[in-house]
């Protein structure tokens, strides 16, 4: 799989993954989000890879303190074969090479494969509670 920055172009692919993968959710606006993720130098989305197929995405984002993952997805039809927890370990390095050594990700609480996965790779529940206040109406 070859990895890359996101550009623009790809956000049809980008955007067809996360709805395969299932990641999407219809109170996203997914364009937003990509633009707002390309933006600034303190969040970039990577993607994954194979063919020239767009299989991976990871947006990632640093507050100077901690990094964030979001809309991690692998497509259905590649699942099992590593790439998710390749994408994943290109975002740490991402964070890594920007001097942050924490990461935090939210996983919905019905999501029990997306925990073990994480689990898998050396994440663990802080048993922090996420609070959210829409500030601006999409």
């Amino acid at each position: 799989m070859i990895y890359r920055e996101m550009c623009l172009s790809d956000q049809d692919a980008v955007i067809a993954l996360w709805k395969a993968a299932g990641v999407f959710r219809e109170w996203n606006n997914p364009v937003r989000d990509i633009e707002k993720a390309l933006e600034g130098e303190h969040s970039t989305i990577l993607i994954g890879e194979l063919d020239g197929i767009v299989v991976a995405s990871i947006m990632c984002g640093e507050d100077g303190h901690r990094g964030w993952f979001y809309y991690v997805s692998t497509h259905p039809n590649h699942r099992g074969k590593g790439l998710g927890k390749a994408i994943t370990a290109a975002a740490e390095d991402w964070l890594r090479a920007r001097g942050i050594w924490k990461v935090n990700l939210l996983v919905r609480g019905d999501n029990a494969q997306a925990v073990s996965f994480y689990e898998g790779q050396g994440y663990m529940d802080t048993h922090s509670v996420c609070l959210q206040k829409v500030i601006e109406p999409v």
